[in-house]
């Protein structure tokens, strides 16, 4: 049965992934067609073809390696000089003769490619031709649809399932106050009686008021606790349908102070900022409450911010992996994953002890995670990568409002087949990159569950 679950997590993932790769091709093909451009192909997946249709003037499909996808518009940069004229044609011809090497030998063969995709039929209905504003919004389309995605997954998560958090109903109630500091976990002969205890406070009772004041949640009745140590509380609790009301009275004990990110707060030395706070001995149930329709915006706000400090670090953070895959050391859970990492943290994750609830929450939240993943990533402004398209079509335009301001001729279109070389440069990163992070991922796993 583990194995099944385990299987169906994967799977989960893959489905996940795939849905996400159609909608981020999707994002460029529809606004593509929109503006009129000529596509091609719409196709999942890399490698031999596993199925195709064609429907209109465009073939859609899947390929084997569902790595990503990609749609073939016609003429995304100028055409080459053979494609313009004869008189071009000798010009560009007698040019490699002339030398240039591997360089003019890779442009060249860009743009050939380029040319092969032009049909004289539909010469005007190529993209470089598109005003820059809507070249942008094509490429942008991909990460956005990913970024949609992303979006509406944590809104489902924080407001249509909810975020965990303890409840006003108590789940337990401590025997005695421990030791600070202590490694104790059984109430030892001696030891005090825990506040909530000694008021006669009950597992299932549900907490009403503190103090007078009205609680909804565990952490507001937590906070009016810690504020009062040694300060004697009325308490409501609601017990079988009628309200009875007990008398709290929290004691003192030693409690690491937080920051604002809800960490624990260190002083200078690098040690624990210790504060004296009122404790009782409850814990609450569990339960997921839903949340205001924009806490799913709010996070995903946070994962970008997230993902963002990652790539900032991303040098660094493959080192690390590279050496944790030679020494056999832990990997940090936080650090990047390839498409084989998260498949088998998907795995895991269905395949734990643990409410099935509770697993769909983590497997969302890993998709979710995923598509921020791939809209951060898919925007860095180097090509082959969506963010390089953007950054030609906008230096395009801002070649033509220079020409437009000083009344000169409108420039030539922006030929980023020159840039094929730098190209080829950071894909060969991304393969080593995709590389170290497979092995890594296969041989010294992430195991977000220890």
């Amino acid at each position: 049965m583990e194995i099944l679950l385990y299987v169906g997590g994967l799977l989960f993932m893959l489905v996940g992934l795939g849905v996400s790769i159609a909608l981020h091709e999707m994002g460029h093909l529809v606004p593509a067609k929109l503006f009129g451009v000529h596509v091609g192909q719409y196709m999942i997946g890399f490698g031999p073809r596993l199925w195709s249709q064609r429907i209109g003037e465009t073939e859609y499909g899947f390929k084997w390696l569902p790595l990503g996808g990609f749609i073939s518009m016609s003429g995304m940069y100028p055409p080459s000089p053979q494609a313009l004229g004869a008189a071009a044609e000798q010009a560009a011809e007698a040019g490699p003769q002339r030398g240039g090497g591997l360089f003019r030998t890779l442009v060249q063969d860009a743009r050939t490619a380029n040319d092969e995709t032009i049909d004289p039929d539909r010469a005007e209905r190529v993209f470089y031709r598109l005003p820059v504003w809507k070249r942008v919004v094509v490429m942008a389309g991909g990460p956005v649809m990913n970024l949609v995605l992303a979006t509406l997954i944590f809104t489902v998560l924080a407001s249509g399932i909810g975020v965990q958090q303890g409840t006003t109903t108590i789940a337990s109630v401590s025997e005695c106050v421990l030791p600070a500091g202590s490694a104790q976990t059984e109430c030892a002969q001696g030891d005090p009686v825990a506040p909530a205890a000694q008021a006669g406070i009950l597992p299932g009772d549900r907490l009403l008021s503190i103090g007078g004041t009205p609680v909804d949640t565990f952490a507001e009745a937590s906070e009016i606790i810690q504020a009062s140590p040694g300060r004697v509380l009325p308490v409501v609790v609601e017990r079988d349908g009628q309200e009875v009301t007990l008398s709290l009275t929290p004691v003192v004990a030693e409690r690491q102070a937080v920051d604002e990110h809800g960490r624990g707060a260190v002083d200078d030395a690098g040690e624990p900022v210790m504060h004296e706070v009122g404790y009782a001995g409850v814990g609450g149930q569990l339960a997921y409450v839903p949340q205001p329709i924009g806490t799913g915006l709010e996070i995903t706000g946070e994962n970008v911010g997230a993902v963002a400090g990652i790539l900032v670090t991303l040098p660094q953070r493959l080192w690390d992996v590279g050496v944790s895959l030679v020494t056999g050391g832990e990997r940090d859970p936080n650090g990047p994953l390839s498409v084989v990492g998260v498949g088998r943290l998907a795995g895991e994750v269905a395949a734990t002890d643990a409410p099935i609830l509770n697993r769909f929450v983590v497997l969302l939240s890993l998709l979710g995670s995923l598509n921020i993943a791939l809209f951060v990533f898919n925007l860095i402004p180097l090509l082959p990568l969506d963010g390089g398209h953007i950054v030609v079509a906008l230096w395009d335009g801002v070649k033509r409002a220079w020409a437009k301001l000083f009344r000169r001729p409108p420039p030539k279109p922006v030929d980023a087949t020159r840039l094929v070389p730098l190209t080829i440069v950071v894909a060969g990163l991304l393969i080593v990159m995709g590389a170290v992070l497979l092995l890594a991922d296969l041989f010294n796993p992430v195991k977000l569950l220890g």
